[in-house]
């Protein structure tokens, strides 16, 4: 794991979320991100309000939740099963809340192909509605996860935030549509918001279901059951893997940073590094490979370039360090180490 000071500014948000609680809305709790965002909200004590219609997110991700934190702390969350494509949901769900952290969205470049109105409709008529619900109910702040995509085929890398090209999918042109939407309402309506644009964020319960899937869950999926293993292209793309823990810091900082200069902006959130997926296979099998009889003769697939997709990928952090104090905690080596257990408890199950 990175070092992180005692003193840091992470550090010293978990400190002051332990003396002072908010109440918090999350959309899109019952995902990935969100049910990591909660767990961590709960445990220092605050009160949070989460929302999800569970087309994608799950039941079993906040039961989870409930297993790991103090009862205490659940007795703090409040659970609504709601749409974000409904007003008055959102309306409902940001009733009293300090700060929303947005996290419902349809992900996934593939779906988004393949149904270019559903991603939309929930991506942009869902981001409206939460930041119309927002602002009429005073909200103070709205952390919305942004995406990589924006960043299309412009090729420069690393990746800088004030430099973007066309958008390859209908996903990537509704995240890049949210940041817009988002830029528009602190102008026109002064609602503070910050977009964070997250890079392949992988952790545990993240589903490995379907072929909209994504690719470090879909790969422990695979080899734990000796499922073929496809690899899209020629294995030299690369992505900057960031393990969810890194997300949750961005968030939270993002939530309580008092600097003017540092609102209504967007930021990347990973760690700066390149892996291609010939290398992010050679460190899951690594990892397996003892626990694993079957894959000691185990290969992968290769096949076509997917649609849609980037080359390569790969994050400046530097303005996120600079007007955040935002510092990756976890490599993706690390990540993968720590979620282990995790990966192989839950994935090796039968579904």
């Amino acid at each position: 794991m990175l070092s992180t000071p005692e003193n840091s500014p992470y550090q010293q948000v978990l400190s002051d979320l332990r003396e002072t609680r908010h109440h918090w809305l999350i959309t899109g709790v019952a995902g990935f991100v969100g049910s990591n965002l909660l767990e961590t909200l709960l445990k220092l004590g605050q009160r949070v309000t989460g929302l999800d219609n569970l087309m994608t997110g799950y039941r079993a991700n906040l039961a989870q939740v409930r297993a790991v934190v103090p009862a205490s702390g659940w007795a703090n969350f409040d659970f609504i099963e709601g749409d974000i494509r409904c007003l008055d949901s959102c309306r409902r769900a940001c009733q009293g809340v300090d700060v929303v952290l947005h996290q419902a969205a349809l992900g996934s470049v593939g779906r988004s192909i393949a149904d270019p109105i559903l991603t939309s409709d929930v991506n942009l008529i869902g981001f409206l509605n939460v930041l119309v619900a927002a602002r009429d109910a005073r909200v103070r702040r709205v952390v919305y996860a942004a995406s990589s995509a924006t960043y299309g085929d412009h090729p420069d890398l690393p990746k800088v935030e004030e430099h973007i090209g066309r958008p390859l999918s209908p996903y990537a042109l509704t995240k890049h549509v949210n940041e817009v939407y988002a830029e528009m309402f602190a102008r026109c309506y002064a609602l503070d918001a910050i977009g964070l644009r997250y890079f392949n964020v992988f952790g545990p319960r993240q589903d490995p279901r379907g072929e909209y899937a994504a690719v470090i869950p879909q790969w422990f999926y695979a080899m734990i059951h000796n499922h073929p293993l496809r690899i899209n292209g020629d294995g030299d793309s690369s992505r900057d893997f960031c393990f969810v823990d890194n997300v949750v810091q961005a968030n939270l900082l993002a939530s309580l940073v008092d600097d003017p200069a540092a609102v209504n902006q967007v930021y990347n959130v990973a760690v700066n590094a390149r892996t291609s997926l010939n290398q992010l296979y050679a460190m899951m099998h690594a990892l397996l490979v003892g626990r694993f009889a079957h894959l000691e003769a185990y290969q992968p697939e290769y096949g076509a370039f997917r649609v849609g997709d980037v080359r390569h990928s790969q994050a400046d952090i530097s303005k996120a360090a600079r007007l955040l104090g935002y510092q990756p905690t976890h490599r993706l080596e690390q990540g993968l180490q720590e979620a282990l257990d995790w990966y192989v408890a839950h994935l090796g199950k039968r579904s």
